[in-house]
């Protein structure tokens, strides 16, 4: 059953990586399914395989009202930045303005934090300005620890209010715990490869992992 976190404002929140296909996407419908919200990518670049809105339409089903239409879509699977210059095309981060919605909004990231969205206009710089509190995800095996807390430390040079950190891939016996005491941020969730991947899946981890609870909990910390 699906539930949001809020009575009186709407969640918004930023789905970001520490690098790239650590499984934003995947987290981001988990979410996005089960916090009742909408979906926005702001910027895609390679579209091979379709773009991450399409997966996460149909992993959830989710109908029209529920998702927003890209600012940006690119073709090449590079940095946006150079997938833009290809295209002869420029991000302008004023077209970048968080769309005006009534119920809980997910936003994905592209790539990780300090991707160029322009050569002198990084993706951190944008989380600045939007000021939204961030979801992190990390792969859950060897490199994570220092993947993750070179972006943990880079978020918390700007300020920029981090939820919790979710680990994609097998479970680690140590890597949760270590993230903990060294990132001072909780480990939400371990999401484990899950076959299949459909929304009946990603609905019982977030019932197993108590995934409703959490988020109360770290958003009632954080706006206190």
């Amino acid at each position: 059953m699906t539930s949001t976190i809020s009575e009186q404002s709407p969640l918004q929140l930023v789905v970001c990586g520490t690098d790239t296909d650590v499984g934003k996407t995947v987290v981001s419908a988990l979410l996005v399914q089960g916090l009742g919200a909408s979906y926005w990518k702001p910027v895609q670049s390679g579209l091979s395989e379709g773009s991450d809105r399409q997966q996460v339409i149909k992993l959830l089903n989710l109908p029209e009202q529920r998702w927003i239409p890209e600012a940006y879509v690119f073709q090449a699977p590079v940095s946006p930045h150079w997938a833009a210059e290809r295209e002869s095309k420029r991000i302008n981060p004023a077209h970048l303005r968080l769309p005006s919605v009534t119920s809980p909004l997910v936003v994905e990231c592209a790539g990780g934090l300090l991707v160029p969205l322009t050569r002198d206009w990084l993706q951190i710089d944008q989380l600045e300005r939007w000021q939204l509190p961030i979801v992190l995800v990390a792969h859950s095996g060897l490199g994570t620890l220092n993947h993750t807390l070179l972006s943990l430390e880079a978020l918390k040079r700007r300020d920029l209010p981090v939820l919790g950190l979710i680990l994609n891939g097998p479970c680690h016996a140590d890597n949760p715990r270590t993230l903990e005491q060294l990132g001072k941020v909780p480990v939400l969730a371990q999401l484990p490869p899950l076959n299949p991947l459909n929304a009946e899946t990603l609905q019982r981890e977030w019932q197993q992992q108590n995934l409703g609870p959490k988020f109360k909990a770290v958003l009632t910390q954080a706006s206190n």
